[in-house]
Parts: C-alpha cells; sequence; structure tokens
C-alpha cells in the first residue's frame, strides 16, 4: 500500500454484530437504544436494482452507551419500538434524502437530523461521498465494494454485513467534526435549516402516469399511437414487476419496450422477432405484451407528443423569447456564483437553480429587496439563502449586463 494512503477500516470497532430478525432481539435492541445517549447514526441497505421498489432490506444503527445493531426489517411488520426507544434523538444519516423514505415505510421517522452528505456540500468539500468524507475528516479509508448489492439476499454473507456496519460506525465522530467545521465557518445555523426542511418536507415519488416518460430511448417514438403503446407496455410491466417483486428492469429493458411501440407486432412470432424479447420468459409471457400492445394500439386516450411545461422554458429558449428575462438570468446567474465561490460552496447550494431560474423568469411587478425576498421565499428558498442572495439578486434585476456581453 502506498505510504500516503490512509489507513484502511476494515472492521467495525467492536465486530460485526448479529442480524436481529426476532421479536426478542427487536426489543433488546429498542432497550438497549433507549439507554443510550446522543444522537444515533442510521443507514439501510435497499435492493432497488434486484426488487421492486425501494424498501430497506437492513437498517443499521449505532448510539454510544447502546453499541451497533443490524435489523432485519423483512422480518417485522414494523420498527415501531425503535422509534420509541430513540425518542427525540438526533438521527446522524449520509445523504439522508436517500434514506428517510424506506425508513419512514417501518415506522422510523426522526425528530432531528444531521445529513453528514449535506453537511460537507455546505462546509464546501470537494467530494461528499460518505468515504471521501470520512478519509478527508477522518483520516482513514472505508471499503465500499458492495453499494450496488442485492440486499434482499438471505441469509447476507459476513463480508456485506462488515461493511453495511461501517457504513455507520464512523458517523458520529464525523457529524462532530462537520458540526466544528461549519461552526468555525459561519454555516452551522445554516446546515441547521437545511437539515431542517430536508426532515420535515415530503419525499412523494412521481405519479404512475409521469414515470413511464422517463423511459429510456422514448424519444425514438414519433407518433401519440406508439407513445400510447409503450404507456400500455410500462404500466403493464410494472405492474407484473411488482406482483414477482422484481426490479422493471429485470422482467423487461427499457429498450425492449420501446421496441416493441416501434414495431407493434401482431403475432407472437412478431413479438419475439423483436430486440430484448428473447428467451423463454418472453415467449411464456407473450400474451402479456401482446395484449398491452393491442390496448395501447386501439386506445382512445392519446398522450400528448410533449408534456406542457410545469415551469419557466429552458434558458436556452429566453434569448429569444424574453431577451430581458434572459439578461437577468444570465447576470444573476454568474453574480450568485461569485456569491458562492465566496462562501465556498457550490452555487446549487447557495441557491438552487430551479428557484433562480422561477424568479428570473417571472420577476416581481416593483423590484427592490423586499418584493425580491419574498418571490424567492415564496419559491422555497431558506431565510438563510434569502439572507445571502437577495441584494445581489436585486440588483441583477434591476440592472443586468447588456445582451452583447453575455
Amino acid at each position: 500500500m502506498p505510504e500516503d494512503l490512509p489507513p484502511l477500516m476494515t472492521e467495525p470497532e467492536n465486530g460485526v454484530p448479529f442480524v436481529i430478525d426476532t421479536d426478542r432481539g427487536l426489543a433488546r435492541c429498542a432497550d438497549a437504544l433507549s439507554m443510550g445517549e446522543g444522537p444515533v447514526a442510521i443507514d439501510a441497505e435497499r435492493a432497488s436494482g434486484f426488487r421492486y421498489g425501494q424498501r430497506a432490506f437492513l437498517v443499521q444503527l449505532k448510539r454510544e452507551g447502546s453499541g451497533l445493531w443490524l435489523i432485519d426489517p423483512e422480518a417485522f411488520s414494523t420498527l415501531a419500538p425503535l422509534q420509541d426507544a430513540l425518542g427525540e434523538a438526533e438521527w446522524i444519516l449520509h445523504a439522508a434524502g436517500q434514506d428517510l423514505p424506506c425508513l419512514a415505510e417501518v415506522g422510523l421517522s426522526p425528530h432531528a437530523l444531521f445529513d453528514t452528505e449535506l453537511a460537507a456540500r455546505l462546509a464546501g468539500l470537494p467530494r461528499v461521498g460518505l468515504g471521501a468524507v470520512v478519509e478527508g475528516r477522518l483520516g482513514v479509508r472505508l471499503a465500499k465494494e458492495h453499494s450496488a448489492a442485492d440486499w434482499s439476499r438471505r441469509p447476507l454473507p459476513e463480508d456485506w454485513l462488515r461493511y453495511a456496519a461501517l457504513d455507520v460506525d464512523l458517523l458520529i465522530p464525523l457529524r462532530n467534526n462537520l458540526e466544528a467545521l461549519l461552526r468555525e465557518d459561519g454555516k452551522l445555523e445554516w446546515a441547521r435549516a437545511e437539515f431542517e426542511h430536508l426532515r420535515v418536507t415530503p419525499t412523494t415519488g412521481a405519479p404512475l402516469d409521469a414515470r413511464w416518460r422517463k423511459t429510456s430511448k422514448l424519444s425514438r417514438l414519433k407518433s401519440p399511437r406508439k407513445l400510447a403503446i409503450l404507456r400500455e407496455l410500462w404500466m403493464t410491466r410494472e405492474l407484473f414487476a411488482q406482483s414477482k417483486d422484481v426490479a422493471p428492469g429485470h422482467v423487461l429493458p427499457d429498450s425492449a419496450l420501446v421496441a416493441a411501440a416501434e414495431a407493434s407486432p401482431r403475432t407472437v412470432p412478431q413479438l419475439l422477432s423483436v430486440d430484448g424479447f428473447h428467451g423463454r420468459a418472453a415467449k411464456r409471457q407473450a400474451p402479456r405484451w401482446l395484449h398491452a400492445i393491442q390496448t395501447g394500439a386501439k386506445t382512445q386516450e392519446l398522450p400528448e407528443m410533449r408534456l406542457p411545461a410545469s415551469g419557466p422554458p429552458a434558458p436556452r429558449l429566453w434569448r429569444d423569447r424574453n431577451p430581458l428575462a434572459f439578461r437577468q438570468y444570465r447576470t444573476a446567474r454568474q453574480w450568485i456564483a461569485d456569491r458562492a465561490e465566496a462562501l465556498n460552496m457550490m452555487p446549487e447550494v447557495l441557491l438552487t437553480p430551479a428557484v433562480l431560474k422561477a424568479v428570473c423568469w417571472e420577476p416581481p411587478e416593483k423590484i427592490d429587496l423586499n418584493t425580491v425576498s419574498e418571490a424567492l421565499r415564496n419559491q422555497g428558498a431558506r431565510a438563510w439563502q434569502i439572507e445571502q442572495c437577495a441584494a445581489v439578486l436585486t440588483v441583477a434585476l434591476l440592472d443586468p449586463d447588456p445582451l452583447e456581453s453575455l
């Protein structure tokens, strides 16, 4: 190993615990957590590339005075006993937005939150993955080789459990390290506001009727009828995958759905000649896919080729449609970027691009600091973001750079 690399952490401080999968074990874990002190480090492992949905297949917890625990949520109808045991303890997660929905599904929701990834972004760290942040701030390396594993597998291999335990083993000291860094930079209150916003903001997924439009290579379909066929194929695949508890891509890849919609086969042999529809499984399920194609071909509810825009058009179109808004946006974007650089953070952390575009496309009728602040607030900007950005944005809206300089 090169001498300049930090040491590799291969084992949790107190070893890898057994996985809890009995009511008695869960009660013992809850008792231990209730007796602990301070925040609790939490993580969850999913199997979204293998199973349907985003549910948790392993939950890891660590708290000072309580030890490290691995829980199999599939063995329980709810993990509510852990919720009761933790009370109002702060939760520490890395990239909490990924895990909070699946934890909520098993009865776990935080009363307070510290997100180490979000803290790293606010602190301006160059890399914010857990391994990179632990290495940069704590001086040790974490092995990350099982992040895309099939966590629904039972029993889970010992090396996978070791990886999962390591994901929470250092979260408490990492949290304390990042808190000190944020306090030193004068950003701790900003971070607390972001954590609370993340904690209370609902994480609802897109409805099925919108998700099918994210099918890869959908742009190859050039008519509403072909889109209608794709929609029926996608919905059929979704329901079938849900019934079998497998990832939809394991049933049929997106490319096969698009190819079938494009070819619109009428018979089983024609369907089986379409790319992606090969093998025994495709032949066995062929009537299902043909029925979907026929339904899509006959439906009277044809989808629009393009969905109506739900927000401002793409900024590249502004120059011709609204030259003033184009000037205001380009000026504001550069000045916000300059302000973010001075604060040692990425511009999208200081102010999300969606908020910036919305305010520039439809600025207040009367532009001053108060009205711009209110416009930012209406778009969801937090108080600290308004404090840092409102004056900059007001000047950019009032005095944008000339078109020839952009």
